[in-house]
């Protein structure tokens, strides 16, 4: 509790202790109206008149006539005796002179019958006009009294001086209460901005909290006589001048609306440019206390509360602040349609990607389907949908159905393939044809004696590296340079090849080819390409080369190196210097090449005269009956077409060749083993 060192009246707070220090005892001061002196209380100014000036007139009609303000002296004996009423004294013509709510008297003007506040606290040549008129109205009130011949009252032509009007000194700056908040200031400039940053603060939490409006303060705090009534003469109120209430009519609400902040922008504008230009006395209402009337006195130059601009009276700060208005709008409007058109691009680019990942999800199945990685299972589901759909046309019958479907469960079980789609004895008659039949090449170079694999009903679209790795270990199991490291004498199937490529793995072979299959090959339809045949390869102790001719380097697209490279790697096993023969036999396994989305092996090179190179490549592609056309002398001439390519026959952008060259130690292994975790090919060029 705080309490009052004049008065002791105990408040709650401090802002509440400085509204009662203003209110209370530095406006409601009382001034003598014969001098500058000011008193506490009523009965210390009565005591000061009454010892400081017992030769005045006011003395003879005792201390009830004495008002703090500068209202004239009655002169009337008669009307003495009337009782005097609270916020009201008696003028010299018998009639009530209203006051304000500080105790202050006003001043009656008589051309319009309006009031203005005339308090202690105006200027000082509002305070000179005041002595003069005093002293006029005084003098005009002893020459009446003469003329009556009045014998109660004194002669005071002989008694009362009369000398220059009296002047008061400067009085020291009054202090302005912000209507909407506990505020104090001393010039009206600053409180002009402070009322408008409330006004500002109420409309931004107008638009953030528009379902919920705060309650104002405003409403609930005293609000200044003079901003009422300027409100309600912008808002049509007839009655303006005799609102006196501490709460707004315009405003009984507790929320806000923007159109009201506009409306008390406005009026305010209009209550500074008042000031400025004096026509104050025209718009207050009777009920204008002195600090109101104080903002008569403000500066004469205003400061823009959005910008560092000073501008010279009211109006120019009205029309610049407008003009921030204006441009601020402008500005709004712009950065709304910036934000639609932001929003807009938003989301015709979120509808972009959301396209974008629907089609890279399409494309991901359809590799998944093409790679076999969708999940429709591997090999022995496939093989057995395949005859199912046979059985159904009618081109396989129910007892063969089950027939081959118990050779296939037994071939699965021994893990070695059933021999269904092998064509043997290629190599044998491709020789009797070379040595017989063919005049126009020089030299023809074949590969060990292999078997040709084709692709079945198990894995047709996707077996095409397993079947040629078929090709390759019938040629390895042939050697005898290969056989301590295969000590089985069948060909792996299909199922058994996954598996073995899954251990392979295990040991540490390629953990990037392995991370790309997710460890698993068996029961998918996945591919495979040179590096899991290479992983194969060295888990069975052979060594493997992978050559990478990364690009074409001949005209058209060709690739010529991978045809010199070929004659290299057949023509190492006769390096005597005599003429090799017309067709040379070799020792070699067949070379696996692969390609974008195909794979086949090369088993034979031929040079022309011309000095042209072709190969000779068994596709797991061609099935059975094609491929066992090259054993017969009578088709082997025209077949043989189907397994020559020349170098424009081969335009992919890629080729690798996957050659196995003897047998590895243990030492050996496991050095490739370890080179393998970063496996790279040897490019070429």
């Amino acid at each position: 509790m705080l309490t009052c060192d004049i008065c002791r009246e105990e408040v709650m707070l401090e802002e509440d202790m400085k509204t009662h220090l203003l209110l209370s005892h530095l406006e409601s001061d009382l001034r003598c109206p014969l001098c500058c002196r000011s008193a506490a209380s009523y009965d210390e100014l009565c005591f000061h008149v009454t010892s400081a000036h017992p030769e005045e007139p006011q003395r003879a009609q005792g201390p009830d006539h004495l008002t703090s303000g500068c209202s004239a002296p009655n002169a009337g004996g008669g009307d003495s005796k009337r009782p005097r009423t609270s916020g009201s004294t008696w003028d010299t013509d018998g009639e009530a002179t209203p006051t304000c709510s500080s105790g202050r008297p006003t001043q009656t003007d008589t051309s319009d019958g309006r009031c203005s506040s005339r308090g202690p606290e105006t200027r000082p040549e509002s305070a000179g006009s005041c002595n003069e008129d005093r002293n006029e109205t005084t003098s005009e009130q002893l020459r009446s009294s003469s003329r009556k011949g009045d014998a109660n009252s004194p002669n005071l032509t002989s008694t009362v001086p009369v000398g220059p009007p009296l002047t008061r000194p400067v009085l020291p700056e009054r202090l302005l209460s912000c209507p909407m908040c506990d505020l104090v200031c001393s010039s009206s400039f600053i409180l002009q901005e402070h009322v408008e940053l409330h006004l500002q603060d109420q409309g931004s939490d107008e638009g953030n909290h528009s379902d919920t409006p705060p309650a104002m303060s405003c409403t609930e705090h005293y609000v200044p006589s003079v901003c009422h009534t300027l409100l309600h003469r912008q808002s049509g109120g007839s009655n303006h001048t005799a609102q006196t209430s501490s709460t707004c009519p315009v405003r009984e609400q507790r929320s806000v609306s923007t159109d009201h902040i506009q409306h008390v922008h406005g009026a305010l504008s209009l209550f500074m440019t008042d000031v400025c230009s004096g026509s104050l006395q025209d718009t207050c209402s009777p009920a204008m206390t002195s600090a109101e009337a104080s903002c008569l006195s403000g500066a004469r130059s205003f400061k823009c509360p959005m910008c560092s601009s000073v501008c010279s009276d009211s109006s120019s700060l009205q029309e610049h602040v407008e003009l921030h208005l204006d441009q601020g709008a402008a500005v709004d409007g712009a950065g709304s349609s910036d934000l639609r058109l932001a929003t807009q691009l938003q989301q015709e680019e979120q509808r972009r990607r959301r396209e974008e990942a629907q089609q890279e999800r399409e494309e991901f199945r359809k590799l998944q389907k093409q790679f076999g990685l969708d999940g429709r299972g591997g090999y022995r589901r496939q093989m057995e949908r395949t005859m199912e759909r046979a059985v159904a046309r009618g081109l396989l019958a129910p007892a063969d159905f089950h027939c081959k479907r118990a050779e296939l469960m037994e071939s699965l079980s021994s893990g070695a393939d059933d021999g269904g789609t092998r064509t043997q004895g290629v190599l044998r008659s491709l020789s009797d044809f070379y040595q017989t039949e063919v005049r126009d090449c020089v030299h023809v170079w074949l590969s060990a004696d292999t078997d040709h694999y084709c692709s079945s009903g198990g894995d047709k679209g996707w077996g095409c590296g397993y079947r040629n790795l078929q090709m390759m270990l019938s040629s390895l199991q042939s050697l005898d340079a290969y056989t301590p490291v295969l000590q089985e004498r069948t060909v792996p199937s299909i199922p058994r090849l996954q598996s073995m490529i899954e251990e392979a793995w295990k040991e540490g072979l390629d953990p990037h080819g392995a991370s790309h299959f997710d460890q698993r090959l068996q029961g998918t339809r996945a591919w495979i390409g040179a590096t899991e045949i290479y992983s194969l390869l060295t888990s069975l102790r052979i060594r493997a080369r992978i050559m990478d001719f990364h690009q074409p380097t001949g005209p058209g697209d060709t690739h010529p190196c991978l045809f010199d490279w070929v004659k290299q790697y057949f023509c190492q096993s006769s390096r005597s210097s005599r003429l090799p023969p017309r067709l040379i036999q070799t020792s070699l396994p067949p070379l696996y090449l692969q390609h974008q989305g195909h794979s086949r092996s090369i088993v034979g090179l031929e040079q022309r005269k011309n000095g042209s190179l072709c190969l000779l490549l068994l596709d797991p592609g061609s099935s059975s009956s094609d491929t066992g056309k090259l054993l017969s002398r009578d088709t082997i001439s025209t077949a043989i077409r189907q397994i020559r390519k020349f170098p424009r026959s081969l335009k992919n952008k890629q080729y690798q060749v996957v050659a196995a060259e003897g047998v590895l130690s243990a030492d050996e292994r496991q050095i490739s083993i370890l080179n393998s975790r970063t496996l790279r090919a040897e490019r070429i060029p």
